[in-house]
């Protein structure tokens, strides 16, 4: 059997989380959203962990398609200790016995959906979550984990650099656009309720910008098509003018957090998962197409002078760093390399 590309990345992983996996021995945890880049990596941890350190634990991972699932990561789909639950994640059926963990990472920020169906967004978003909640009532989780983003801000000032959990800011109800941010806000909010209702004990993560294999190439994320440009020989085209800020937390750092948060992390209280490094899109473009080969040539749509400070989406990590003794230990540099290393090992 030939060694898993990310070995390196699951040992890191592993030494930043061996003392956490203790908690899911011989459980069964439940993985909704399993299949997208949150839960390739969940997974592919869950089962570095697993074998080696004998857990005999399982994992059921709820999967619209099992058959695309099974051709996109057959090493994941066909592994023992998962099992593939085919459903919708606002109605799926629930599945027999119990289990100790839920982690509820259903729901992509994805834009085209986003501004194509804002109100299957919406649907799929508080109808999913509560659905979900429904079933960690049904089946006496312990714990439950909700991945939820920083959209739930609304647009982060010019004078906040680094926006803390507890900014009071909010999406503007009135805009159609705001469907994603409005919709976790509701998410978040059940939680507050079968909280109070039922006594389960919800985890918040607020997720920000992430890179690492499994990343979509091909969607709206700007380091993902930039990696995707820089692949093909270039040019590498940046779409708008290239000043929104933004910070990228790699992959593996991205689950010791979500592991650490599900098993550690205070109830009801939201951790921002991010980078605090920030960066604008101009020259993101310009730190890919170094470290590509051979370098590219960047296009940009509409240059404009370099002093102009852009619309910014940067978190404050301070509660997950001082509680939870979180850390980015993998730098935007190294992330990229390893990402676009990844990318040519598994091109088919």
């Amino acid at each position: 059997m030939p060694e898993n590309p990310l070995a390196d990345d699951l040992d890191h992983i592993l030494d930043h989380t061996r003392d956490l996996w203790e908690d899911l021995r011989g459980e069964r945890i439940f993985i909704t959203g399993g299949t997208g880049f949150f839960g390739c990596w969940l997974l592919e941890s869950f089962l570095w962990a697993n074998e080696r350190l004998n857990l005999g634990a399982n994992a059921t991972v709820l999967t619209r398609s099992p058959q695309s699932f099974a051709r996109k990561t057959p090493h994941l789909a066909q592994a023992d200790n998962v099992s593939l639950l085919q459903g919708d994640v606002r109605n799926f059926a629930f599945p027999a016995g119990m289990f100790s963990h839920i982690i509820h990472a259903a729901t992509d920020a994805s834009a085209k959906l986003n501004a194509e169906n804002p109100l299957l967004m919406l649907d799929t978003i508080i109808e999913g979550t509560r659905h979900t909640l429904d079933f960690a009532v049904h089946c006496k989780a312990e714990r439950f984990l909700l991945t939820s983003s920083g959209a739930v801000y609304g647009k982060q000032p010019s004078d906040v650099t680094h926006i803390p959990e507890d900014y009071p800011g909010a999406p503007d109800p009135l805009d159609p656009k705001s469907a994603y941010g409005q919709g976790k806000r509701l998410a978040e909010h059940l939680c507050v309720q079968y909280a109070r209702a039922d006594g389960l004990q919800p985890k918040i993560v607020r997720c920000f910008a992430f890179v690492g294999p499994y990343l979509p190439l091909d969607a709206h994320f700007a380091i993902g098509n930039f990696i995707r440009d820089g692949l093909k020989g270039g040019p590498i085209i940046i779409q708008g003018d290239g000043t929104p800020l933004r910070s990228y937390l790699y992959g593996a750092d991205l689950v010791i957090w979500l592991w650490t948060i599900l098993l550690r992390g205070s109830v009801l209280r939201p951790y921002n998962v991010g980078s605090e490094f920030a960066i604008n899109i101009a020259n993101l473009a310009k730190v890919i197409a170094g470290l590509s080969k051979p370098t590219p040539e960047i296009s940009i749509n509409y240059p404009i002078p370099s002093n102009i400070l852009g619309e910014q989406y940067i978190p404050s990590t301070k509660t997950a760093r001082n509680e939870l003794g979180l850390s980015q230990w993998i730098n935007l540099e190294v992330a990229i390399v390893k990402t676009n290393q990844w990318y040519l090992e598994t091109a088919q």
